[in-house]
């Protein structure tokens, strides 16, 4: 996908995700939600452009089989550019994901509604995944895992210490409700730093990859609110 056809992949998948995000919106209670920060211009310096020669397995013809290169005859492209934008949406997302897996991991022993426990260890399977992701894309471009300049505590969607303590407290139908209730809180703050990525992002297979695990979190929210429990 050249640059082009995938900032114009990223604008209408921004479009979408909002459309999305404010339909949910609506049909949920209301309140103050945090608003985006606006993004910093700062630009992370990329990694020089080199690669590595590997052995890799190469497809035979029909009838053939497959073999490896001879070594140092396929080379391996280093991660392409990024910006400051990219780094602190991984290093928030990891710290976000986290708080997500704490509540989901709740979720077997006390929630009641069946629907909910299938919805919470499915949330915990993909996050576990995508936060082993963003940790190798950090560790892939020489970034740490935090910074401590950022402020969880604010993030689009994050819980308080005490509203934690209360889930953790809760059992039965009162934790299904508060379950649902905050972790789709959690979830359309996840889509509102996804946005924010799509805008000032520059690593494209990121905000690819950050606009489908969005998409799949709007499909999450709509599942929770199917299950009747708020």
């Amino acid at each position: 996908m050249n640059r082009r056809h995938s900032r114009t992949f990223a604008a209408t998948s921004l479009t979408v995700l909002a459309a999305a995000v404010a339909a949910l919106t609506a049909c949920t209670s209301g309140g103050d939600r945090p608003q985006p920060a606006a993004p910093t211009s700062a630009t992370a310096t990329a990694p020089a452009p080199s690669s590595s020669p590997v052995q890799v397995l190469v497809p035979g013809r029909p009838g053939e089989s497959a073999v490896l290169s001879d070594p140092g005859t396929v080379d391996v492209p280093e991660p392409a550019g990024f910006n400051s934008i990219d780094v602190a949406y991984v290093q928030m997302m990891i710290a976000h994901h986290q708080q997500a897996l704490e509540m989901a991991d709740l979720a077997p022993a006390r929630a009641a509604n069946t629907g909910v426990k299938n919805l919470a260890a499915r949330i915990s399977a993909s996050q576990k995944l995508e936060i082993d992701y963003f940790k190798g894309w950090l560790r892939d471009r020489n970034q740490p895992e935090s910074d401590p300049s950022h402020d969880h505590s604010t993030m689009p969607g994050g819980q308080s210490p005490e509203k934690i303590a209360e889930l953790t407290a809760a059992t039965g139908a009162d934790f299904d409700r508060r379950f649902v209730a905050m972790m789709s809180e959690h979830h359309r703050g996840a889509q509102q730093m996804t946005g924010d990525l799509l805008r000032s992002g520059s690593d494209e297979r990121l905000s690819e990859l950050a606009n489908e695990s969005a998409v799949e979190q709007v499909v999450e929210i709509e599942r929770m609110a199917d299950l009747g429990v708020s």
